[in-house]
Order: structure tokens, then C-alpha cells, then sequence
């Protein structure tokens, strides 16, 4: 028997989704996967904690569909965007198709008729956004009284985005007597009401303390102007080789500066509400292919993009709801991989920036590049917002990210934070990490 097999063999997992895994080329459970799985199989309710690109849908989706397979009724799964519904179809077929059970997918932007059509095949498996399925439920399309599996998955982003009177809604057609599996990145009192409401003595599986950004994702920030920061992005930009993400606020920012890439000659994509699911389709698939190195995304996108191997991640805007931070930057450094994550702020938004450091319960290093000039109040504002003393150079810049020039920006792994005096987190001017000495301003 393979290594895959092995890491996989003992959680209780049927021999033919066991080969399905190794096919795929899964060598070792996650430790979401390893907590989560062997409970589920067992038909236990279960709240799972954990940060997105832990593994979680097949924490999830291995045990249900195996049970499934044992016993009658159906299994809904809950999503809050349709590109995540997508993904967890996609992720999950392979292992439905191993077993005969069959998957449809309702998310809002395509055809009712063709999901219809789907509905006609009975599937056992329906993955769904809480809009489409609602829609489906009044037409009288979709009927719920079979289902004996519930995932509600990110769910703290559903409630986030105002879907709490749908899924109440939807949770009334649904019986009681059924198994429940919750997944969340944070655990909010609305969650806590959900879990002890709906679900059968829940055992809480938590793989990450609430709230923690990607151990393995480096992080620093840069204070700049509104003005200077397509100059900035597109000096960043200059400086890595692989895939990024960049998070805007507003789908109009997302426009601006996926107009910034192409004048700047980066091949690049956007995807937000206002872009159709075909064009959103398109834009995901183009950027997995490599035919886009850089992806530009609202929010909507921040749970929703299942893609390996990005490298970095840039915040051009800070989120609104800080908590969308964790979010965000868990697009790179996934599933045990290192990764990066840059993020621009003016002077103004020190608070957001504590906010953010609170969340993640860590100091973010401040940076500087020296081609773009900071704002000229940035001492005022750093020092006025949060004074933690001490030499930000010490002990913060011991090496470059794995993937960074040691030319022009050769800068150090986090250490410092936001209202740390200066010192390690400043941009080298020339070449052998020799610092300027001017601080920026």
C-alpha cells in the first residue's frame, strides 16, 4: 500500500474513496481532515474552527458522501458565493463518482431551466447558495424533507454577507433528525445561536486559535499616499514572478486597477458582483492556467478562490470588516505552503491597521519602497496611533521573503508593526541590504 493510503488509512474511510484519494495524489490528512473525519464518519454533529485553505471540504465531504452511500436520503451542502459552490462540486465529484451518488449545483446566474434539468436525474448530493436554493424552494423545484446531511460551510461569511434569514428560513423545511456539520473561520454569537438551536450535542474541533492568519504567510505593510499607490503596485508587482491576488474594496477599484495592470503590461483579471458568473468562470479559470498572472477581486472572492500555489497577495485597499484580513491573505501559503502578503494603507487608517493586528493577535512589519515616497505625515501618524518603543530593527529583518530580489527592495520577514519606530523594516537603496537611512516620509 502507498504512503497515500497510509496517511489516509485508520480515519475510517472506505476503501474505494481511499483508492479515489490516492489517484489524486493526497499523501497526508490536514489536520482538519484528521480531526474531523473519523468523528463524521460516525455521524456526529461537528462545528469545525479552522482557517480557509485547511482542507476543509473534504473534512466534510469524504464523511458524507460515504454515509450517504450506507443509508436513504439526500445531503445539502450550504455556500456563500457561487464560485465556492463551484469548487466544492468540482473537488468533490471525483469521490461521489466512486460511489454512484450524484451532485447538482444551485448558485444564482445560470440557467433555472438547466438546473431543472439537473434536478430530474434526483440527485442525492445538492450544493447550493442560499438566494438560488430559496428560489428553487418557492418555485416548488426542490424539495428538502429527504435531506439527512446539512454543511453549512464559511458560514460566518454567509452571515457576514445577510443570509441569516435564509438559511433560518431553509433550516425550518429541513428535518431535524439529521447529521449537521458546521464550518467557520471564527465563531460568532450568531453561530453559537445556529449550533445550539440545530444541532445534536456538537463536538467542537478547532485546529487554529479563532481568528489566526496563515502560520506560514509573511506580512508587512506599506504607508502611502492615495495617489502613489498604483506606482507602488506596480513596482511590487515588478519584483515577484508568480500568481497574485489583489484585493480592492469596490468593484470600481477593482476596474481601476486591473486598468493599471494592463497599461502596465501585466496580463490580469477581475472578479466581482458586477462581472457575470461567465465572466467571473472565465476570469478563475484563466488565472488557474496561468493565462492571468494577477487576479483583482472584491471580497466576494476572498473565501471563494481555491487555486494553489499563489505567491503573493496584495490588500491595494484595507478590508472594510477587518476580519475579512485573515481572509484574504489565507489565499496564499496554503495547505502548509509558505506565502506573502502586502498591503497598502494611508496615514489615516492606523486604527484599521490595530484593528487588523488585534485579529490576528501579531504586529505587522511596516515597510518602505524606496522608488515611491511615503506620506509626508507618517511619523505623526504611526507614532500618535500606537507607541510600542524599541528598534523596530532589531530582531525584525533577518532574511528576505524565499521569493523576493535582494536588489533595490530587500527587506526582512515581519517583525515590526504598525507605530514601530524605524529600523529593520526600512527598504535597502542599493544592493547587499545596505539601509538608506532616510526614513520615508
Amino acid at each position: 500500500m502507498t504512503n497515500t493510503t497510509n496517511g489516509f488509512n485508520g480515519l475510517g474511510i472506505a476503501p474505494a474513496l481511499l483508492e479515489k484519494i490516492e489517484k489524486l495524489g493526497f499523501t497526508t490528512p490536514t489536520p482538519i481532515q484528521q480531526k474531523s473525519i473519523p468523528i463524521a464518519i460516525e455521524g456526529k454533529d461537528i462545528i469545525g474552527i479552522a482557517q480557509t485553505g485547511t482542507g476543509k471540504t473534504l473534512a466534510f465531504g469524504i464523511p458524507m458522501i460515504q454515509r450517504l452511500a450506507q443509508i436513504k436520503g439526500g445531503a445539502l451542502i450550504l455556500l456563500p458565493t457561487r464560485e465556492l459552490a463551484l469548487q466544492v462540486h468540482d473537488s468533490l465529484l471525483p469521490f461521489a463518482q466512486a460511489l454512484g451518488i450524484g451532485m447538482a449545483v444551485f448558485i444564482g446566474g445560470e440557467s433555472m431551466h438547466h438546473q431543472i434539468a439537473a434536478l430530474r436525474k434526483s440527485p442525492r448530493i445538492l450544493i447550493a447558495t442560499p438566494g438560488r436554493l430559496l428560489d428553487h424552494m418557492e418555485r416548488r423545484t426542490i424539495r428538502l424533507d429527504k435531506v439527512c446531511a446539512l454543511v453549512l460551510d464559511e458560514a460566518d461569511r454567509m452571515l457576514d454577507m445577510g443570509f441569516a434569514p435564509q438559511i433560518k428560513q431553509i433550516l425550518k423545511t429541513i428535518p431535524k433528525d439529521r447529521h449537521t456539520m458546521l464550518f467557520s473561520a471564527t465563531m460568532p454569537a450568531e453561530i453559537v445561536k445556529i449550533a445550539t438551536m440545530e444541532m445534536k450535542l456538537p463536538l467542537r474541533v478547532e485546529v487554529a486559535p479563532e481568528g489566526t492568519a496563515a502560520e506560514r504567510v509573511t506580512q508587512e505593510i506599506f504607508i502611502v499616499r492615495k495617489g502613489d499607490k498604483p506606482r507602488l503596485l506596480v513596482k511590487i508587482i515588478e519584483e515577484y514572478k508568480g500568481s497574485i491576488i489583489i484585493f480592492t474594496r469596490t468593484k470600481r477599484g477593482a476596474h481601476v486597477v486591473k486598468a493599471v495592470l494592463t497599461d502596465s503590461g501585466c496580463t490580469s483579471a477581475e472578479i466581482h458582483s458586477n462581472r457575470s458568473l461567465g465572466q467571473r468562470k472565465e476570469a478563475l479559470a484563466g488565472f488557474k492556467s496561468g493565462k492571468y498572472r494577477v487576479l483583482v477581486a472584491t471580497d466576494i472572492a476572498a473565501r471563494g478562490i481555491d487555486v494553489n500555489g499563489i505567491e503573493l497577495v496584495i490588500n491595494y485597499d484595507l478590508p472594510d470588516d477587518s476580519d475579512n484580513y485573515i481572509h484574504r491573505i489565507g489565499r496564499t501559503g496554503r495547505a502548509g505552503k509558505e506565502g506573502h502578503a502586502i498591503s497598502f494603507a494611508t496615514s489615516d487608517q492606523g486604527r484599521d491597521v490595530k484593528d487588523i493586528e488585534r485579529i490576528i493577535k501579531a504586529e505587522i512589519k511596516l515597510s518602505e519602497h524606496p522608488e515611491v515616497p511615503g506620506d509626508t505625515f507618517i511619523q505623526g501618524a504611526v507614532s500618535s496611533t500606537r507607541r510600542f518603543g524599541g528598534n523596530r530593527g532589531s530582531g525584525s529583518s533577518g532574511g528576505h521573503h524565499p521569493s523576493r530580489p535582494s536588489g533595490p527592495r530587500a527587506g526582512g520577514r515581519p517583525g515590526g508593526g504598525y507605530g514601530s519606530s524605524h529600523g529593520g523594516g526600512h527598504r535597502s537603496s542599493g544592493g547587499g541590504g545596505h539601509h538608506s537611512g532616510q526614513h520615508r516620509r
